[in-house]
């Protein structure tokens, strides 16, 4: 984040849609994938498509490594349980009860496809209606 400010927004603007907001530090994960700087830019109509084909490979690839780490959280978490339950079933059975987080509290992070999907779908109105999308304007 620029500056040392702390959650700066971006605003991306397109005849093509309605504004875009994001968080500076998720705008800025996409845009340095783009070759574009965060404080201020454009993608114009011509580079939309090109563009479009950059981050659907990013998110495809992105996709492909938070499968593979949570198969190896998963992984890990079962061991460890298999682990503490040959040590001492009975107690830990107990100890889970007492200790389980309440209903709804588990955070799951937001992934980057999920972030990056609404920039996706303005990328591709842009390109459908050939308009420029800017930001920092």
């Amino acid at each position: 984040m620029s500056d040392g400010k702390k959650n700066m927004l971006v605003i991306f603007k397109s005849k093509a849609a309605g504004d875009l907001i994001m968080f500076e530090e998720n705008a800025r994960q996409i845009l340095d994938l783009l070759g574009k700087d965060a404080d201020q830019g454009i993608i114009t109509a011509e580079q939309t498509a090109q563009a479009i084909v950059v981050l659907e490979k990013e998110i495809r690839q992105k996709k492909q490594e938070e499968a593979e780490e949570e198969k190896a959280r998963r992984d890990a978490e079962r061991r460890q349980e298999e682990e503490e339950y040959e040590a001492d079933g009975e107690k830990r059975e107990e100890d889970e009860r007492k200790d389980a987080p309440p209903p709804g509290t588990n955070e799951v992070p937001v992934r980057f496809s999920a972030r990056a999907y609404p920039f996706l779908q303005l990328l591709k109105f842009a390109n459908k209606k050939r308009h420029d999308i800017v930001w920092g304007v």
